[in-house]
């Protein structure tokens, strides 16, 4: 089993910046794809950014340019860059593992999640 934990989350301007990140812990031996996702109100969640070993990054279009993903696998860690932060932006963020996932951004083919970080945006 592997346990997530984000954390990072809060409440900025538009225009600022936050750090998420993702704790893994458990079974960490095996190489994982790794994602963020978002669910802000009255939304679907949405994938924001996936990465893997011997993967490119994989980003929703609304966030290119702004997010950037990086995993750590030295330490377990998933991070999240966000900056020039906009109010949609506003969510609850999510961390998500799971192996070898089709679609690496549809939160379907993902079976481990965090309980995730409220970010706000105002």
């Amino acid at each position: 089993h592997v346990q997530l934990v984000e954390s990072g989350g809060g409440s900025v301007q538009a225009g600022g910046s936050l750090k998420l990140s993702c704790a893994a812990s458990g079974r960490t031996d095996r190489q994982y794809c790794m994602a963020w996702f978002r669910q802000g109100p009255g939304k679907d969640r949405e994938g924001v950014a996936a990465i893997s070993v011997n993967s490119r990054p994989t980003y929703a279009d609304s966030v290119k340019g702004r997010f950037t993903v990086s995993l750590d696998a030295a330490k377990n860690t998933l991070y999240l860059q966000m900056n020039d932060l906009k109010p949609e932006d506003t969510a609850m963020y999510y961390c998500a593992a799971d192996l070898e996932p089709l679609s690496p951004l549809d939160h379907q083919w993902y079976s481990y999640w965090g309980r995730g970080t409220q970010v706000t945006v105002s």
